[in-house]
């Protein structure tokens, strides 16, 4: 399945889902598995079965001829009034729901998971599915069901959840039914959200969306690994760095070369439907080999069959551009270091299209940094759980260093309610620390901000101990105290509406201005 592999996602010029997205709000994206039905679910629109009060109907666009999708079409058979949904397909063919099926009067069961089976673009009425105790306190609603049929993942709130909604297993049982749901445990669950987890193919690797754990922006996409057969064990859930922004991301899904998900970034409020791509075949193959070997990694840009034949190692490319022009950068530096540096190379844009390349080992952790003259470098995670990921393009844009420029320290993160930092913000730090070596005459105003829940004045004291704690960091890195001025404003200026309990946590933040170059 490829449906999207041609298409150049990143670069902006063309999006395979302009015709799909709408004014309205579209989430839980899924394809069926010839590849050729695309269902997602559409909110508040005037035509779902409850009208623009209605939360989500599902709907679907079909792959056409030119490989273009058709204008949506609301699946009318598989919805009603409460919120609808794909979870995913079984091995017999049948499509799992989530929704409201029940008949007048029925005994709630399974709170509307069901069944239907399909002929096309048309369907059979859904049909209610038992499974044991399960009960979703939540009005969220999410799940997935894995490719081999053996495993119902689905986020809920419930018996056990260790706060909001968690995410739970039920496993397919001899007689074709499901067991009682399982919940994942504390690695994956928080006392926060955790909904639309998904299973890779092979079924050791879990997506997820969560506002509860470190890094997030908001909600963000987690990924985590299946460490034996018991659903409790898995490694550290790790953001995927290069879909998360500071929007909402949900519902992921990987496929052969590309993921569908849902963001509300640069969208109109509502969530949009997004598309990413491992490779952008077009561009790459339009450019020339160049091949420069070590012992280590390999430099180059690749048409198609050669990045086919390199083995455990995949191709990082992009550009580094002027965020506020969009001029591609020729003077910029991409460094790629691995978390246990046993890997490390910088190589710098080249060519007419000023795009960087650089073969990467496979299936590892690394730190990506961008550095430019004259302007604020930036760092990012890159984590690579899959072999299978042959290419990756990556583009960054750095902020010009000028009197009044604003940075947020987003991956500075500190001790709940306490001004200790987290080791895990120490590499943003330091790049600050850099900067201000790289620019003797610098000087910037630290600022501290809390949300507004709790008392105002402890607010108030704990963003100012916390920026102290910011500049004593960077002290003893070697900056002059004289060039470090700071102020804790606690909850008085607020970035978005504290009553939302996703967007609340970007009001915790620490950010620098530059007050001379």
């Amino acid at each position: 399945m490829a449906l999207f592999l041609h298409s150049n996602v990143l670069a902006q010029n063309y999006d395979p889902l302009e015709g799909v997205n709408s004014v309205f709000n579209e989430e839980n994206p899924i394809l069926n598995p010839e590849g050729n039905i695309l269902f997602f679910t559409r909110g508040h629109h005037p035509e779902n079965v409850g009208g623009s009060a209605d939360k989500g109907d599902i709907w679907f666009s079909v792959l056409q001829e030119d490989r273009s999708w058709s204008q949506p079409r609301n699946a009318r058979a598989l919805n009603n009034a409460n919120w609808n949904g794909v979870i995913g397909f079984q091995s017999d063919g049948k499509i799992v729901l989530h929704g409201h099926y029940k008949s007048s009067g029925e005994l709630i069961r399974t709170q509307g998971i069901a069944v239907t089976e399909s002929r096309g673009t048309s369907w059979k009425k859904p049909v209610n599915i038992t499974i044991p105790y399960y009960r979703n306190l939540s009005e969220n609603q999410g799940g997935s069901i894995t490719q081999d049929d053996s495993a119902l993942l689905l986020a809920m709130e419930g018996y056990g959840t260790k706060g909001a909604e968690d995410i739970y297993v039920c496993l397919k049982l001899n007689d074709g039914g499901w067991s009682e749901p399982k919940n994942l445990g504390a690695t994956i669950n928080t006392p926060y959200q955790e909904f639309t987890p998904f299973m890779s193919k092979d079924n050791k690797t879990l997506y997820f969306s969560s506002n509860g754990h470190k890094g997030t922006q908001g909600t963000d996409i987690f990924v985590s690994s299946r460490l034996d057969d018991s659903w409790r064990n898995w490694s550290e859930p790790r953001p995927l760095a290069h879909i998360n922004t500071e929007g909402r991301e949900l519902g992921y899904r990987q496929y052969e070369g590309f993921a569908i998900y849902a963001s509300i970034r640069d969208s109109d409020g509502y969530g949009d439907l997004k598309v990413y791509t491992e490779v952008d075949l077009d561009s790459l193959m339009a450019q020339k080999t160049l091949v420069e070997m070590d012992t280590t990694v390999q430099l180059i840009e690749v048409p198609e069959e050669q990045v086919k034949e390199t083995d455990n190692q995949f191709v990082l490319f992009g550009q580094v551009y002027d965020k506020a022009s969009e001029r591609t950068l020729a003077n910029a530096t991409v460094t790629i270091t691995s978390e246990e540096d046993s890997f490390s190379k910088t190589v710098s844009p080249s060519g007419g299209k000023n795009r960087y390349s650089l073969g990467v080992p496979a299936d590892d952790n690394y730190i990506v940094r961008i550095d430019a003259p004259g302007y604020l470098s930036h760092q990012q995670n890159l984590d690579v759980f899959s072999d299978e990921v042959k290419v990756l393009e990556m583009n960054f844009g750095l902020q010009v260093i000028s009197v009044g420029a604003r940075v947020n320290l987003e991956n500075v993160l500190f001790k709940q309610s306490k001004p200790e930092i987290v080791s895990t913000s120490y590499a943003e730090l330091n790049l600050v620390a850099d900067l201000m070596k790289q620019n003797p005459s610098m000087v910037i105003r630290l600022e501290g901000h809390t949300d507004n829940r709790g008392d105002a004045k402890q607010n108030m004291k704990l963003s100012q101990e916390r920026v102290h704690a910011v500049k004593k960091y960077l002290l003893k890195k070697g900056v002059n105290k004289k060039r470090v001025k700071g102020k804790g404003y606690g909850g008085t200026r607020p970035l978005v509406d504290n009553n939302d309990p996703v967007k609340r946590k970007l009001n915790r933040r620490v950010e620098f201005t530059i007050l001379k170059e």
